[in-house]
């Protein structure tokens, strides 16, 4: 059984979205089917339609989130060892380009938020860093051309 990683904080955010799914999103959604079903002739019901495709989405992402939920190894970020790039460990890169340093976590792909410092572990930079120590280099081609990361610690 594949076992997918994540932080505490990634594994209560699906718990939170798992249960607005299931006691918010999905008891509006069978009542827009009922609405929608009294509306008569179904054949050309866009809201019936609208409202079965939604519950489609809706069904396939709980299904989602409950087998990550229930694979999830949790990995506490304090628990992890500082000698190299791992799983929830925070870096800190000197973009050999620009000569700007920046702090990442690298986190599980459903936790990847490039604007609060969290990139995915599977992300290219991200598989770039793992292993990595303090003054390796880590290289990458972006879209925009090759980029060269220096590891400047691990925080």
């Amino acid at each position: 059984m594949e076992q997918i990683p994540i932080t505490p904080e990634g594994y209560d955010a699906l718990k939170t979205e798992l249960a607005r799914l299931k006691t918010v999103e999905r008891p509006e959604n069978i009542k827009a089917i009922e609405v929608a079903r009294a509306h008569g002739d179904l054949s050309e019901n866009a809201e019936f339609d609208a409202a079965k495709e939604k519950q489609s989405f809706l069904e396939g992402r709980i299904g989602e989130l409950s087998y990550k939920i229930g694979n999830a190894k949790i990995i506490d970020p304090n628990s992890v060892a500082k000698d190299c790039v791992r799983f929830a460990c925070k870096v800190l890169v000197e973009n050999l380009d620009s000569e700007e340093e920046i702090e990442y976590m690298i986190v599980g792909p459903d936790e990847a938020d490039i604007d609060q410092g969290k990139i995915s572990v599977s992300s290219p930079l991200g598989n770039a860093l793992l292993g990595k120590k303090p003054g390796d280099e880590a290289s990458l081609q972006a879209p925009g051309g090759k980029r060269t990361y220096e590891i400047i610690d691990i925080l």
